[in-house]
């Protein structure tokens, strides 16, 4: 159970960093939107949040209840427009991805193929990592957001 043990704990800390920099952000900054150039749209420090736990809920939606639908309309600034939104929407995550976790009962289920949301065969530590990677990819985004406007150091739960 190392592998399962390693992996929870990174997910873990993903949600706590998230839960972090919210806490973090002035609520009239959450969706603030820097300037988009041609090369680069831009997106808030919130919306990256809550594609960073997007991904997380789909993964583990998929696992738990086999919903692999993309939480886009149910993750967008209009949904959950104030810090207390966002919050509440880490928390049902962070429990789904927690449900999602207790299915895994050993590093040997970590090879086993599932279909995932692109319906191809994939083992499911390749689709663990993957969201890992792109929930960790978005989250660097907000945090590289919340840096154009704040030079605050941002606290992490111990």
């Amino acid at each position: 159970m190392q592998i399962v043990r390693s992996l929870d704990a990174e997910f873990r800390r993903l949600h706590e960093r998230n839960v972090a920099l919210v806490a973090a952000v002035p609520p009239d900054k959450l969706y603030w939107q820097p300037r988009t150039t041609r090369v680069l749209p831009a997106s808030s420090c919130g919306e990256h949040l809550l594609r960073s736990a997007a991904c997380v809920e789909q993964t583990f939606g998929g696992l738990t209840a086999n919903l692999w639908d993309d939480p886009f309309e149910w993750t967008l600034p209009e949904t959950l427009p104030t810090p207390e939104h966002v919050n509440e929407y880490l928390s049902e995550v962070e429990a789904t991805r927690q449900r999602g976790f207790t299915l895994i009962h050993s590093d040997g289920d970590l090879v086993k193929e599932i279909i995932g949301p692109t319906g191809e065969p994939r083992t499911l530590v390749a689709l663990l990592i993957n969201t890992l990677a792109r929930a960790a990819h978005h989250q660097g985004r907000a945090y590289a957001t919340f840096r154009l406007f704040s030079d605050e150091q941002i606290k992490e739960q111990a």
